[in-house]
């Protein structure tokens, strides 16, 4: 198994997609980006709402996954999705050392499919901050809450429109 940590806005968003991919085995909702120790949601710090993907390469590729990132959000404005706007909710992926050059590349194609400059961060990972436990399984826990129906669920048709393939 393999980690990567993503950040594209609020992290319910990006859990609730992940958590339905082929070769993905588990999605915390956590924090990372930052410097400050013990992040919470209240108090954030400089860090980024970022999910931890733990995943099977045999069954996805890092690639995929990065793919499946540059589509379901807008690495294109800074500091903001929609209507969450704030560095917590920059677009950002935390690596391993040598998965910089995956990244990368993924990024330049993916600028191919968008007009303005991608902005999303590109950094190793130092440390991840698991959120507090009602944050996990938001979408899942929550799925009749107003965020999830006007937010989420447009976010997660747009994913099974294009990647259909990969939904467990």
């Amino acid at each position: 198994m393999q980690t990567l940590v993503l950040g594209g806005g609020c992290f319910w968003c990006l859990e609730a997609v992940y958590q339905q991919v082929k070769g993905v085995d588990k999605v915390v909702s956590g924090y990372a980006g930052g410097t400050t120790k013990n992040p919470t949601y209240e108090n954030i710090g400089d860090h980024a709402e970022v999910i931890q993907i733990t995943y099977d390469p045999s069954l996805i590729t890092l690639a995929t996954l990065l793919e499946i990132f540059f589509a379901i959000h807008d690495p294109t404005t800074l500091n903001r999705q929609g209507n969450d706007e704030g560095e917590q909710y920059r677009s950002i992926i935390l690596c391993a050392e040598n998965e910089l050059d995956v990244v990368r590349a993924s990024r330049d194609i993916a600028q191919k499919n968008w007009q303005d400059p991608i902005v999303t961060e590109i950094e190793t990972l130092d440390t991840f901050y698991p959120a507090e436990n009602y944050h996990q399984n938001y979408y899942q826990n929550n799925q009749s809450a107003g965020y999830c129906q006007i937010i989420i669920n447009p976010k997660l048709d747009k994913f099974r429109d294009k990647f259909s393939d990969l939904l467990r």
